[in-house]
């Protein structure tokens, strides 16, 4: 295996775990400030005793994605020297920005969040609930800038330096609101909500189904459904701005989504198929003119497809098509899902239809799977651009790294991985199984 393929695998596979906590932990402060909010609004102790079980699942969570999210800034200098050199004036004032105020904002509230329930006032222990949610979310930003930027690179120029080409901020307002930012931040908080929504649902469905904590789970799972709704909907929304921005900036990674290869021509969107890239020709279930309608509301517009670049110039096609295809269908089941919910929640059988509930149990894993192939459809699809037009993933590797260097710090980042997730696992599920704890000074009948 090439060095160039293995340290993609290595950055791959870390970047995926990392992602599994994010989402989660910027979607669960959302959760945190809803509830917080009304407890301090309606005075009820079920929402108090909410909150303060969900902090416990989200400071967990929180630490899992510190922890995974270190290794990752580390491979740009190893791995990826040559890209760090070449965007660093880019890229490291976003990660920058990321760190001072973001982070340290996240961070330096959450101690009272999690420690300050009986040493500080309630509307001030709310405040800090409002600011780690709002620095988890502010965090999203700059990573989004970041990896936008690559995308769509904007606000900058090319310089000569003694050790090669770089790329320089000449606008940083340019760099931050580059052509895709906005479509993909959007994106990204729809997913998060998403994965945090039906986390909820997936833990009060289970205590619903024990018969435990049902006042607890009712309450909970009302919050989560309606933040599933909207979030599933909104997925679909921000993905379709998406595929209106690739069109102008990234034509090549939309033609691979689709598998369209005519130069210039109509493209319909395909509900699944396979993709023979050496035929240049997919096999499946089209809907004719589908894609075009999409793009520019007329079936007969021309869509720019895979054959009007250089077969060097395109990404791995079969790879971004399947990844894509299968999230948008899982988009599709997680907004027939929530809508189910909400409907016979308005029915008053939603706490009783066990085969929901047990769908709901299982339902956390899609929006994580998602998540993961969302990702992978943006960066195998940016291939074979690492900044796209800019720098090849060819050229952005460390000269110095081999090999054999590569794969020992891959197995031993899969060893140290497994044995994280291990705990991470042991310990929700310790939570989990122990359910809230709920004060009896506060909280009367029904909990237990």
């Amino acid at each position: 295996m090439d060095i160039e393929l293995l340290s993609r695998i290595q950055f791959a596979f870390t970047i995926g775990f990392h992602y599994l906590f994010p989402p989660l932990s910027i979607g669960l402060g959302l959760f945190l400030v809803i509830m917080e909010g009304t407890y301090l609004r309606t005075k009820n102790p079920l929402y108090h005793n909410m909150t303060r079980f969900w902090v416990k699942i989200f400071g967990l969570i929180f630490a899992l994605g510190v922890a995974s999210g270190i290794v990752m800034e580390f491979q740009f200098g190893t791995n990826w020297a040559t890209y760090s050199r070449y965007v660093g004036d880019v890229f490291g004032s976003a990660l920058a920005a990321e760190g001072i105020f973001a982070f340290f904002l996240e961070s330096g509230f959450l101690a009272i969040l999690l420690f300050g329930w009986d040493k500080v006032k309630p509307r001030t222990h709310f405040i800090s609930t409002i600011l780690v949610a709002f620095g988890a979310h502010f965090s999203a930003i700059w990573i989004v800038v970041a990896n936008s930027w690559q995308q769509t690179p904007a606000g900058y120029h090319i310089v000569e330096t003694a050790n090669g080409v770089r790329a320089e901020i000449t606008d940083f307002w340019a760099v931050v609101f580059n052509p895709s930012f906005i479509d993909r931040i959007s994106h990204v908080y729809m997913g998060c909500w998403q994965a945090a929504a039906f986390f909820v649902l997936s833990v009060s469905a289970f205590y619903l189904l024990r018969g435990k904590h049902r006042d607890f789970a009712m309450g909970s799972m009302k919050i989560a459904i309606v933040i599933a709704v909207a979030a599933s909907i909104g997925q679909l929304v921000t993905g379709h701005m998406s595929a209106d921005t690739l069109a102008e900036t990234q034509p090549a990674k939309l033609a691979a989504m689709e598998g369209h290869y005519a130069a210039s021509a109509p493209a319909g969107a395909y509900i699944l198929g396979w993709v023979d890239e050496d035929g240049e020709k997919v096999s499946g279930i089209e809907i004719p003119g589908l894609l075009s309608w999409l793009v520019h509301q007329d079936t007969e517009a021309p869509i720019t497809g895979l054959q009007a670049f250089d077969k060097s110039d395109r990404p791995p096609v079969n790879i971004v098509f399947q990844s894509y295809h299968i999230m948008v269908s899982i988009g599709f089941a997680l907004i027939a899902l929530s809508l189910v919910g909400i409907v016979t929640w308005s029915t008053g059988a939603l706490f009783k239809a066990r085969w929901l509930l047990w769908i709901m149990v299982f339902s956390v894993l899609l929006p994580q799977i998602a998540n993961q192939l969302g990702w992978i459809t943006a960066e195998v699809g940016r291939q074979p651009w690492i900044v796209y037009g800019l720098l090849r993933t060819e050229d952005a590797l460390s000269v110095s790294v081999g090999v054999g260097e590569v794969w020992t710090s891959l197995i031993l980042f899969a060893l140290i991985y497994a044995l994280l997730f291990a705990l991470f696992i042991y310990l929700l599920n310790e939570k989990i199984q122990h359910g809230p704890v709920f004060d009896s000074a506060k909280t009367s009948g029904g909990q237990s």
